[in-house]
């Protein structure tokens, strides 16, 4: 059975992700800095979905004992986290990144983004990283409301990657999320895009009052909505 490790997932997101991957048979691992938290919140999750295949734990704990790690942690802990969790990762193990540089997290507006050194808080990510972790940039698009919920999830997953074992895994994930699909996006670089895309629809949301704006790709061969 795939492990999947979700560091930061005492958060909204990550709480969200791994509520509907339990649902989908997934064994979760819910990271924080704080196991009393960790474990918490997937006795919580647990109960909600009816599964025991969800645990709460350290943060390089969760990331020893898995072979997919998702990061969901604000942008401002990025950098920190993934330096304190580096030596935990196993070889061959991929890590798919949802970071967003939004200027609300260091004061600004949530309709902005910050600019990062590197491009993209994805490619900041590849940088901290382990050079035998596989990297992929998703799920940056559905809002934490729509996961926590009992409805489908209307919204693409735009997943970029230069790895295809990393592309793929990201990819498989979405698809297990009722109403969600997986879309190709390419490189990892084009995960600036992606990123900034999340501010926009921040801003869909203040305007018409709803909180779970996404976006749908269309005109994709072979690809039919859900």
């Amino acid at each position: 059975m795939r492990t999947i490790a979700i560091v930061g997932g005492t958060g909204p997101e990550g709480s969200g992700l791994a509520l509907r991957w339990a649902r989908a048979g997934e064994k979760i691992i819910i990271g924080s800095r704080e196991v009393a938290r960790a474990q918490e919140r997937a006795d919580e999750l647990a109960r909600r979905c009816g599964s025991a295949t969800i645990e709460g734990a350290a943060n390089a704990d969760a990331v020893a004992a898995a072979n997919v790690v998702v990061l969901t942690v604000p942008f401002p802990a990025q950098a920190d986290t993934l330096k304190g969790i580096r030596k935990a990762f196993r070889a061959g193990a991929v890590l798919i990144d949802t970071t967003v540089p939004l200027a609300s997290t260091v004061g600004g507006r949530a309709t902005r983004v910050l600019g990062v050194w590197q491009g993209s808080a994805a490619l900041q990510a590849r940088e901290l990283a382990p050079e035998s972790v596989g990297v992929a940039a998703a799920f940056h698009n559905i809002g934490a409301e729509a996961l926590g919920s009992e409805n489908a999830v209307e919204c693409d997953v735009i997943v970029c990657s230069d790895d295809e074992n990393a592309r793929s895994a990201a990819m498989e994930l979405a698809n297990l999320i009722p109403g969600a699909r997986a879309v190709d996006g390419g490189k990892l670089e084009n995960a600036r895009t992606v990123e900034q895309l999340t501010a926009l629809l921040i801003a869909i949301n203040t305007r018409y009052k709803v909180r779970s704006a996404g976006i749908r790709i269309t005109g994709l061969p072979g690809l039919p909505l859900p």
